[in-house]
């Protein structure tokens, strides 16, 4: 009997011993990675921490970083509780400055990132496109210059035109601007694009018409107006970060006109001297 018995001990040791250990439970936001007295900080506070860090040190490994942070929320709690009760009026009336500002910003994010849909955008745009066609016809120019800084320059560059040589051939030996290389070509540009003395130039030629010499802060240019078209509706793409912005200010608007209409916030400050902002020593009191 003794002998099963030391058997049956046996035997349960070894299926211990064999056994995975228990795994232990996961990390969260919540698990307290350092206490200072009675103050526990969480593994929350120490990611939350490494997100605001400035963009040079999100190449800083983690296992660099961890110990760091952890320190850092140390001293910061240490510090903390030092001066817990010992704010002065600007440093309490500062402190909540930013506590509102940090909670208004929040509430701000929340509602413009759920107003960006989708849905919303393309409405956006569907808007807009509407509103497009019911405006006044906008008509934009494909044109070419030549741009030379002297006089001398200037007249080389007629003499050589009215030869007939080809104006891009001319715009690649004479031009100093950057399109000299696609024959003096800037592409398309609509009205107000260019400076005065230019757009002035560009609008009174007929397609295949060439200048005369027109005279800016840049230089002297000779200008080509290549043709002519009504300008269409930008794509989607091309307006989405405008249309974006214009959804969540609105969206943003609209909130915090909600909250003024479900509250009871009064400006008391009419009739005040605006001189008042400027007394920083009432905060010295």
């Amino acid at each position: 009997m003794f002998k099963n018995a030391r058997y049956a001990a046996a035997a349960v040791l070894l299926s211990v011993l064999a056994a995975p250990a228990l795994a232990q439970d996961a990390p969260t936001a919540a698990t307290v990675i350092a206490r200072v007295g009675e103050t526990e900080i969480t593994l929350g506070q120490a990611i939350a921490l490494r997100a605001q860090l400035p963009q040079q040190f999100t190449q800083v490994p983690d296992e660099t970083l961890f110990p760091a942070l952890v320190e850092q929320l140390i001293e910061q709690e240490l510090l903390a509780q030092a001066q817990a009760g010992d704010l002065s009026l600007r440093d309490q009336l500062m402190l909540q400055n930013e506590t509102r500002n940090f909670l208004a910003n929040a509430a701000l994010v929340e509602v413009a990132t759920a107003a960006v849909t989708d849905e919303s955008v393309q409405a956006a745009y569907d808007a807009f496109v509407a509103d497009y066609a019911q405006g006044e016809p906008v008509t934009e120019y494909h044109a070419a210059h030549i741009l030379v800084r002297s006089e001398e320059e200037r007249d080389q560059v007629v003499a050589a035109l009215a030869e007939g040589r080809d104006f891009a051939e001319v715009a690649q030996e004479f031009s100093a601007d950057g399109s000299a290389q696609q024959g003096g070509d800037l592409g398309w540009f609509g009205p107000g694009v260019m400076i005065p003395e230019f757009q002035a130039a560009v609008e009174a030629l007929e397609p295949g018409q060439v200048s005369e010499p027109v005279q800016t802060r840049f230089g002297w240019h000779v200008v080509k107006l290549l043709e002519t078209r009504n300008a269409t509706a930008p794509t989607l793409d091309q307006v989405r970060e405008d249309l974006v912005t214009q959804i969540q200010r609105e969206a943003t608007r609209a909130y915090i006109e909600e909250l003024r209409a479900a509250s009871t916030a009064e400006n008391l400050s009419e009739g005040m001297d605006p001189s008042l902002l400027s007394q920083t020593t009432l905060l010295d009191e």
